[in-house]
């Protein structure tokens, strides 16, 4: 009998299985590492995904899972229940063996643009890099939340909370953008809380919450934080990283505006945005698409879409903001691909845009376009679960028909209560909530029960 997909776990660590009993003992009686005077120091990185801005070098393979804001009405993640992770000092890259490759070298700063920090961060996630403050990746960076920061910025060496800042400038909320990072170090108790994330980009006009990428028990991981994280917020500190560069062709970049497609503006949760007419064929990067993006590669990518069988999706435009119809059409070229779950998200990478521009893949095949993003008529499958659509048909601003569906079987289930009308295909917080309760009905915590529908959580709601 095949294991079914289960993408929601607990990042609390606070399962009391022997296995993770003897794990938490183990590093409570752990000696920090030798090589530096501080204690180790808790990871957790977040990794932002959208236009970042930080450090070029070492990539390994990229993805991840989502969580959403905490605030008055959030779920959020009692501080009592993450895990004391700690994590390694400063380091030189290591190679296989966990043998030194080089020795540490004074601060350096090798220039790397946004595109490529996210990307860097996107290889752990994909390859779902497991957490340990002990062990090394393949590219030489160790397995903790500074490590991969240090990776994602490609920084010479293995940094540490108390010292990635040397590499960073200080910066405002209000500045951060994609391949930025959050710290926040605890120089009294390093255990207490330390932890230092990458920006993704923000995932609403509101700026409540972000994508983030880290590296946390059990490993590496994406998804809608909080701003600034689960607990601590008030401690955590915006960094830009020193050698940050222009992209090629990306958010800092702008090529000759083609007067057909004439430059839009961006907004306050996008970088500066270049006109992309129809000569462009050059993928822009990830930070200019998703919830809030308002740029001109929006629109040509509705553009490409609609040519690619994608029109009905759209009842006006396509235009420059972001939009439920963009993720719609998008998901269903990838589908259309072959392509299924983290693949077929519905946000535009580097091989979906590759495709659309040259035209070369399959199109949106009209059988398979029924008003939802779905992989055939009213019966998508994403994650291998038969009749879920996806994480991105469920977050603050969509509107569509598997919303409703969510509501109604959460009503018949007893999980309702939280509706004063509907439900209706808008996203709301009483659909957030209602999920929430059903997830916590499950004997779920933390991560796990934060009130959006994972491929789990839809396979146990309809089963």
């Amino acid at each position: 009998m095949e294991t079914p997909v289960f993408e929601e776990f607990d990042p609390a660590s606070d399962c009391d299985c022997p296995g993770c009993a003897h794990r938490r003992a183990a590093l409570r009686h752990s000696t920090p590492a030798p090589t530096a005077r501080h204690p180790a120091a808790r990871p957790f990185v977040i990794v932002a995904a959208a236009s970042a801005a930080l450090a070029a070098g070492h990539a390994a393979p990229a993805l991840a899972a989502e969580r959403v804001p905490a605030g008055p009405s959030g779920p959020g993640v009692p501080a009592g229940d993450e895990p004391q992770t700690p994590q390694g000092s400063r380091a030189p890259l290591h190679g296989p063996g966990g043998r030194p490759a080089h020795p540490q070298s004074a601060v350096r700063v090798p220039t790397t643009t946004r595109t490529e920090i996210i990307n860097r961060a996107k290889t752990w996630v994909a390859a779902e890099v497991p957490y340990s403050m002990d062990d090394y990746w393949t590219d030489g960076y160790r397995q903790d939340c500074s490590g991969f920061v240090s990776m994602a910025w490609g920084l010479p060496g293995n940094e540490w909370t108390g010292s990635l800042d040397k590499y960073g400038v200080r910066i405002s909320k209000e500045d951060l953008q994609p391949g930025d990072i959050l710290l926040f170090h605890n120089p009294a108790d390093p255990e207490k809380g330390s932890h230092v994330v990458v920006f993704g980009g923000w995932t609403d006009y509101t700026h409540t919450y972000y994508i983030a990428y880290e590296e946390t028990p059990p490993g590496a991981r994406r998804q809608a934080t909080p701003y600034a994280y689960w607990s601590h917020s008030d401690q955590y500190v915006p960094y830009r990283y020193k050698g940050l560069e222009a992209d090629a062709a990306g958010p800092t970049k702008s090529p000759p505006s083609p007067s057909s497609t004439p430059s839009t503006p961006s907004t306050p949760s996008t970088p500066s945005t270049p006109a992309a007419g129809a000569g462009a064929t050059a993928f822009p990067g990830a930070a200019f698409f998703g919830p809030g993006s308002d740029n001109a590669y929006v629109t040509r990518l509705g553009q490409l879409l609609v040519a690619r069988g994608g029109a009905r999706f759209y009842a006006t435009g396509p235009g420059p903001r972001w939009s439920e119809a963009d993720l719609r059409a998008t998901v269903a070229f990838q589908l259309a691909q072959g392509w299924t779950g983290a693949d077929a998200d519905g946000l535009p990478g580097p091989r979906t845009w590759d495709l659309l521009v040259t035209g070369r893949g399959k199109d949106i095949p009209a059988a398979t376009v029924t008003g939802g993003a779905a992989g055939a008529p009213g019966a998508p499958a994403s994650h291998g679960v038969p009749g879920y659509p996806g994480r991105g048909l469920f977050r603050p601003g969509a509107d569509n028909k598997y919303v409703t569906q969510l509501g109604r079987q959460l009503v018949k289930k007893g999980f309702g209560k939280y509706y004063t009308t509907g439900p209706g295909p808008r996203w709301g917080e009483a659909d957030r909530r209602n999920v929430e309760a059903f997830q916590r009905a499950q004997g779920w915590r933390g991560g796990a029960a934060d009130g959006y529908p994972g491929p789990e959580t839809w396979r146990r709601l309809f089963s």
